[in-house]
């Protein structure tokens, strides 16, 4: 990322969540904890969907680039919160700084549109279940999956951009345990409105674009199962639904909050502990809750223990 040229800062300070050294101590703990279980979750959801030939649908191929984007959004702050934890003073250096913003940027952006293209599957998979197969070919996934991405990827490097493109020279302390936008924002001696409706548009643009697309999709999806004459029917066709719906309720309410707000209603200190929410403990559950609430998904992994305990006897 280019500094701007009248930037007299090199490196950025972290807060942190606390400066009590014992409370730092019992973050570094949780943290480490729900890293595993992040790491474990969402690489052994994915590569449980790999290994399961049942398990090679649309709808499991998108809860596979799910889980990867959720193992990637997570591993760009927690490593580097967990090693800072451990440091008197949390620095971080200017490109560091940026790189992460970019990357934490990308992956909200990449959640967001999965979560979005997953509701369509849902949608096809319900209401046309006959010609779920047709609608969704492999080379359209394909397609949906890596435009997403790609899209992702463009707004971080230009919202990353216009961060750094601002001056920093006036104080170097974010108030936030990772670099992220609107602490980065608060931070700069130069104008910052042009990047402050840059933020909001972007950022209105994607939640409610792709929350457009989720609730025209769970919209028909509602009407179809109410026309399901078997109450069976209905509830199975409820349950393929409510892991989703969990999932977007989640994300979608804890990233409007965080960036949808004027900047006169932010207090970046509550932003902070919304943020380990949306950023950190997400991206845990949604492995978690596709998992436990999936009898696809713990039908595949109950025949791959049982012929892991067979093969070993």
């Amino acid at each position: 990322m280019a500094r701007g040229n009248h930037s007299a800062v090199t490196e950025f300070i972290l807060l942190g969540l606390t400066d009590n050294p014992e409370l730092q101590a019992v973050f570094f703990g949780v943290f480490l904890l729900i890293y595993l279980v992040t790491v474990l979750g969402n690489l052994g959801l994915i590569m449980l969907i790999q290994i399961s030939p049942q398990l090679h649908m649309p709808m499991y191929f998108f809860l596979c680039h799910l889980a990867f984007v959720d193992f990637y959004g997570t591993s760009t702050i927690i490593p580097n919160t967990l090693v800072n934890s451990l440091r008197e003073i949390k620095s971080m250096s200017y490109y560091a700084c940026a790189t992460q913003v970019c990357c934490f940027i990308t992956f909200s952006v990449w959640e967001l549109f999965m979560l979005s293209v997953m509701a369509y599957d849902r949608y096809v998979a319900i209401c046309s279940p006959l010609l779920y197969v047709v609608l969704m070919p492999r080379k359209l996934c394909i397609q949906m999956v890596t435009s997403s991405y790609i899209y992702g990827l463009t707004v971080g490097l230009v919202q990353t951009v216009a961060t750094f493109h601002m001056s920093f020279c006036d104080s170097n302390v974010v108030n936030q345990f990772y670099c992220d936008d609107v602490p980065l924002i608060a931070l700069a001696c130069s104008d910052t409105q042009f990047k402050e409706l840059m933020l909001l548009i972007i950022a209105g643009f994607n939640v409610f674009g792709s929350l457009i697309v989720v609730l025209i999709s769970y919209v028909f999806i509602v009407f179809a199962i109410l026309r399901i004459n078997s109450a069976v029917g209905r509830k199975k066709a409820f349950s393929t639904c409510a892991s989703h719906l969990f999932s977007i309720t989640m994300y979608y309410g804890t990233l409007s909050f965080m960036y949808l707000q004027p900047k006169s209603s932010h207090s970046l200190d509550k932003d902070k502990f919304t943020s380990v929410f949306y950023a950190v403990v997400i991206p845990m559950l949604n492995p978690l809750i596709y998992s436990l609430r999936n009898q696809e998904v713990k039908n595949a992994l109950k025949k791959i223990i049982e012929k892991v305990y067979s093969s070993n006897r």
